[in-house]
């Protein structure tokens, strides 16, 4: 295989794995408008665990694109509960579509990894270089291990195939699919849902877990989705790229900013017998803005356009 600059999904056949989560959806709508065949299988009809049956369906379909945006995801609570399945599920998923879009001649491939990647007190901002530098954060280091997994990954077919294959890490995101399980969630959108509920029970009071103090990032999901057709048809480079936004919020103001957006006007209790997992998380972007891409909606924006998805559709 040839690794070149520039590739155009017009006209391909492109595989968005993991089509019905929150990020393979954003990516659908992003490709929406463009000249290609979309190509996707719910879990129902293919279990990306199943490597004969990955090898069977890429090899009848023939995609020339794959977007890996197929995981096993969750909060801190599902992470802690289910660290095998976290580890299992994402490390057979990763290893199963990539070397099935090897044997099937995939053109280029973008995997999808995570922030949680990065050690739990690495230097702030995170600069992509910071990987395998310190040890992880314990709440979710089964998940951060098979993402970091999926990076060599794609790192060594390109080493030892010369295969096109990229790897992007997002920061926090939310957005339209998100997923508003209170026992599975991420922060902002179980946050979301407990201020919806309150200011619907007129409830005084909500409380949130741990202190409110740790800084997060938070991307809207359409603005990574951008980025990721972005960076399959612009990016050829060995090293994984990070993206967001540059700018983190205390968790503290975060909660206040969802009560402005939602109309809850009580107050918060913050419980710091929770575990608050890394202090800071905020994403060095400065290699997405010299390849001339960057975020375009504000968070304030995106949370009041995500409360409109949510009150429609749950």
């Amino acid at each position: 295989m040839t690794i070149e600059v520039d590739f155009s999904v017009a006209g391909k056949r492109v595989w968005v794995a993991g089509h019905r989560g929150m990020v393979g959806s954003a990516i659908v709508r992003r490709l929406a408008g463009m000249d290609c065949e979309i190509l996707t299988a719910s879990s129902a009809e293919l279990d990306l665990r199943d490597q004969l049956a990955v090898r069977t369906w890429v090899a009848a379909r023939r995609p020339q694109a794959v977007f890996v945006a197929a995981a096993k995801v969750g909060g801190i609570l599902a992470n802690d509960t289910y660290p095998a399945d976290f580890l299992y599920d994402n490390l057979m998923i990763e290893a199963n579509v990539i070397e099935a879009s090897y044997r099937n001649g995939v053109e280029k491939l973008l995997f999808l990894g995570s922030s949680c990647i990065y050690p739990k007190l690495a230097p702030q901002p995170m600069k992509e270089d910071a990987l395998l530098t310190g040890p992880l954060e314990p709440t979710n280091e089964w998940y951060a291990v098979a993402k970091i997994a999926g990076i060599k990954l794609v790192q060594s077919y390109r080493r030892q195939h010369g295969c096109n294959y990229i790897s992007a890490m997002p920061t926090n995101l939310y957005g339209p699919g998100d997923n508003f399980d209170l026992a599975g969630s991420h922060v902002l959108p179980a946050l979301m849902r407990k201020l919806h509920e309150a200011k619907l029970a007129g409830a005084p009071e909500i409380e949130v877990w741990g202190s409110g103090q740790p800084y997060r990032e938070f991307l809207h999901v359409d603005d990574l989705a951008d980025a990721a057709v972005f960076l399959m048809e612009t990016y050829c480079g060995y090293e994984h790229v990070n993206v967001g936004v540059g700018e983190d919020i205390r968790i503290a103001d975060l909660v206040r900013l969802i009560a402005k957006v939602v109309g809850f006007n009580g107050s918060f209790r913050f419980d710091a017998s929770k575990p608050d997992g890394t202090p800071r998380k905020l994403m060095d972007v400065g290699r997405m803005k010299q390849l001339g891409w960057q975020a375009r909606r504000n968070l304030e924006q995106g949370v009041a356009s995500t409360y409109e998805w949510y009150k429609d559709r749950m």
